[in-house]
């Protein structure tokens, strides 16, 4: 176990610092290309420039968070702060809706009185950042793929696409001078943004809400545990995700006999471990016929 925990932690600062220089970059990258969007006078680029503000928030936010989350327990915060993160998707994905309103609507304003596009401009600056963007993405592919790494690559990917839209709408300008494609691909920016943050907004208030995760089946897990020698039956199960890679299951179960409950529960946490990579788990036994269950089961599953 402590060897997990040394591994993990070790995890988690690698993650720290990848996520450190992918926010250096995208921020000071975006800061570029918002300069080069104004000078340029594409609104391609102000969009892309926007996304990447807001990739750096998300960056900014994760980075944030991974370091709450590292802080220990304490008497007012017995599990930790590990929900920091979430915090943090809520507040970047917020922040992301504002962003694509601000920007759909210089769009629609600039399709209704177009003007002009420096195109080779636009086509410069578009394509060092889609390299930046390789970049941030290469650095947080290569630690461990946790909730908050995720969605920040999640981030980097959907400002990747904008940055080829940018590079798109320069290409089309300089070789045709039609620049109704800058606002129309900044539309486009803002769908891609619009999608990524109600994706992370959902999974946030997923977590929020308790709700089991998504890639684990609750009646599976209890059906799983039932089948364990010295079980009769499990119910009151629940599981949820407390932060980034830490999954929580409690349960009740009902024994024959104090007498197995040792083995009993050595074997329910080797299960639970190995097949559904849950560790934080908590089992409170029951003896079979003596007392009646006083809270409503969630589910109840028996070996019979």
């Amino acid at each position: 176990m402590a060897e997990h925990h040394h591994h993990h932690h070790h995890h988690a600062l690698r993650n720290g610092r990848s996520l450190i220089w992918s926010f250096a970059l995208t921020a000071g990258f975006a800061l570029v290309e918002g300069v080069g969007g104004w000078w340029a006078g594409s609104l391609a680029l102000f969009g892309d420039a926007g996304h990447m503000i807001s990739d750096a928030t998300a960056l900014g936010f994760a980075a944030l968070a991974a370091w709450v989350a590292r802080q220990p327990p304490s008497t007012r915060h017995s599990y930790g702060l590990g929900r920091a993160e979430v915090v943090a998707a809520v507040v970047n994905s917020l922040l992301m809706v504002a962003v694509v309103v601000a920007i759909a609507i210089a769009a629609i304003i600039r399709l209704q009185s177009p003007t002009p596009v420096a195109g080779e401009a636009v086509m410069g600056v578009a394509f060092t950042g889609l390299l930046i963007n390789i970049g941030v993405a290469w650095l947080l592919s290569r630690g461990e793929h946790t909730l908050n790494t995720r969605a920040a690559l999640l981030h980097v990917m959907g400002d990747l696409l904008g940055s080829v839209a940018a590079l798109t709408a320069g290409a089309v300008v300089y070789f045709t001078g039609w620049t109704p494609i800058d606002p129309i691909l900044s539309l486009l920016i803002c769908a891609l943004i619009l999608y990524s943050a109600l994706r992370l907004l959902r999974e946030a208030l997923h977590v929020i809400m308790e709700g089991v995760p998504p890639n684990i089946d609750l009646c599976e897990v209890g059906q799983a545990m039932a089948t364990v020698q010295g079980v009769n039956s499990v119910h009151d199960l629940h599981i949820w995700t407390l932060s980034s890679g830490k999954v929580i299951l409690s349960a009740h179960i009902v024994i024959p006999d104090m007498s197995c409950w040792e083995d009993t529960l050595t074997k329910l946490r080797e299960l639970i471990h190995e097949r559904f990579d849950i560790d934080h788990v908590t089992l409170q036994p029951e003896l079979d016929g003596h007392g009646s269950v006083v809270h409503v089961p969630l589910v109840r599953i028996s070996r019979h």
